[in-house]
């Protein structure tokens, strides 16, 4: 009779539970995991720990599902760890299993072995465990399943030494289905629904998380019935609202006198899974006044650290529903649309003209995913996001390292729609490797570099705050083109505003992984 191993039950549980594509990065403490792959198994292997997890990070998002990453013991988890917090702050469902030394080798303090691994990754994971035995390991991956997936979602990080996958187990393995989300208190809703009828001027305000659970169209239901003008919370990691509608108002700047004069003109404010408020900068306004908040969130943290405002804990769906089938109709008059920018110049290939550009040419459904911190602010004025389905990706966490291994994940997640970045030259060189996932993969992918030749947000910051020599920020000379080429992808190369639509044109048409290279000019507005 042949033994069933740890090994064996975990492939069962990982069917079970969806989880047969693994994104990683192998080493020595991962190959008994990895021998003998299972043929309904995909491997999608990344050149660097931390393009491993931002790759799986998006895949997560895009695919609204959580994913396996197989990481090597801590010197694999200490390269992914930026990409981790960022995961940490996107509320992404990554099921994180690491490699550890033989059971028998660690009290010897052994070469690749991990110290104390369940804490390597804290405070930025939910869980984490190394199991106290190898029996121990399918049960603990179920869990750290149902924990991440759990709201609000998240990463977890098991640990398994290497020896503990040929060890043989008895015990039953149970899957339990996804825990579902939870609605809201319904004398909350009806608070939140009587202070909606009786304002006069209410604004909403909406996070990733709408987006992250579908929610947007009951978002919009709920606007339209209400009449409020929707804002866009700080640094808010997708986009949660059609950016083409007429009662969007615009993004909040994530500083505390900023988001008040924009909210000011508002009687009423409703915050949808978003924190109340993210901020960056401290301009020295003190607590500038809001008006009256309510918070609508799954994460009890997010409603325990508000400073002001009524609770409501739901996941972002179920409380928006609870809420559109409170409210009534009403008669007050909407708020007038937002005002966008002229279209730019197109004598200069600046940001402005590129995003305005790409307006025109981008193909329907697209899925936009950004890092070009630097272009923000333009990104805003001139490309405004219609998909109510995932059409933006980005980073909550403002760590480096997301845009192009991120493309790599969305594509991954989403054969059936165009995925498009837009990343910047710095932002790019953390995460350049994906570009050879890429190719391997053979993905209908664009990623457009906008190569200002520096750290531009860096410098503009500085320069805001009266700085002045500031070292670090200046780049230039690296040939994108050529680094795509070399790991086996499309380089383009667009100097000249002329050659922006059809460049961009040919590239969009391409079947290969494509980046297109704009050597954009210098940025000089504020990212927000």
């Amino acid at each position: 009779m042949i033994k069933r191993t740890v090994l064996d039950a975990t492939r069962e549980l990982l069917r079970e539970l969806g989880l047969t594509t693994v994104f990683g990065n192998p080493g020595t403490t991962e190959v008994p995991f990895l021998t003998d792959w299972p043929d309904d198994f995909d491997y999608i292997l990344g050149l660097q720990e931390s393009a491993v997890v931002a790759m799986a990070e998006a895949y997560s998002q895009a695919a609204r599902k959580a994913v396996l990453v197989n990481l090597h013991s801590a010197g694999g988890v200490g390269h992914g760890l930026g990409s981790l917090y960022t995961a940490y702050k996107n509320r992404t469902p990554l099921i994180i299993v690491a490699g550890q030394q033989s059971r028998s080798l660690l009290p010897h303090d052994p070469f690749l072995g991990a110290t104390d691994a369940p804490e390597f990754p804290k405070p930025y994971v939910k869980w984490s465990i190394e199991p106290a035995t190898a029996e121990d390991v399918p049960a603990a991956l179920a869990r750290a399943y149902h924990v991440a997936t759990q709201a609000p979602s998240g990463p977890v990080f098991v640990s398994v030494p290497a020896d503990d996958w040929t060890a043989t187990t008895e015990r039953p393995m149970i899957s339990r289905p996804r825990i579902r989300g939870f609605a809201p208190d319904p004398e909350a809703v009806a608070e939140l629904a009587a202070a909606l009828e009786a304002a006069e001027r209410p604004a909403i305000v909406v996070g990733g998380a709408v987006d992250q659970d579908g929610a947007v169209e009951e978002t919009v239901a709920l606007a339209e019935r209400v009449r409020a003008g929707v804002w866009v919370a700080p640094m808010s990691s997708r986009c949660s609202f059609p950016e083409n509608h007429p009662l969007f108002q615009g993004f909040l700047d994530p500083e505390r006198g900023a988001i008040s004069d924009k909210l000011a003109a508002h009687d009423l404010v409703v915050v949808l899974g978003a924190p109340a408020f993210t901020y960056h900068v401290d301009r020295g306004r003190g607590e500038a006044p809001l008006p009256p908040l309510f918070i609508v969130s799954d994460d009890e943290q997010i409603l325990a650290r508000a400073f002001e405002g009524t609770g409501i804990r739901a996941t972002p769906k179920l409380g928006i529903r609870a809420l559109v089938d409170a409210v009534g109709e009403t008669s007050r008059p909407a708020p007038a649309p937002l005002a966008r920018p002229a279209k730019p110049s197109s004598e200069k290939l600046t940001g402005e003209f590129v995003y305005s550009t790409l307006t025109d040419l981008l193909p329907d459904n697209a899925i936009v995913v950004e890092e070009a911190p630097s272009h923000r602010g333009v990104m805003h004025d001139h490309l405004p996001i219609t998909a109510t389905d995932t059409g933006f990706l980005t980073v909550a966490s403002g760590t480096l390292g997301y845009g192009v291994p991120g493309v790599v994940g969305a594509a991954l997640a989403r054969p059936d729609r165009k995925v498009i970045g837009v990343v910047g030259d710095g932002s790019s060189m953390y995460g350049i490797q994906a570009l050879w996932t890429a190719a391997r993969q053979e993905l209908p992918v664009t990623i457009l570099i906008l190569d200002n030749t520096e750290y531009a947000a860096v410098r503009i910051f500085g320069d805001s705050i009266g700085g002045g020599k500031l070292p670090g920020t200046v780049l230039g000379g690296i040939d994108f083109a050529a680094l795509a080429s070399s790991m086996g992808c499309q380089g383009v190369t667009i100097s000249e505003p002329s050659g922006l639509v059809p460049g961009l044109t040919a590239a969009f048409a391409d079947s290969r992984p494509t980046l297109v290279h704009i050597r954009v000019t210098s940025a000089e507005k504020s990212p927000y």
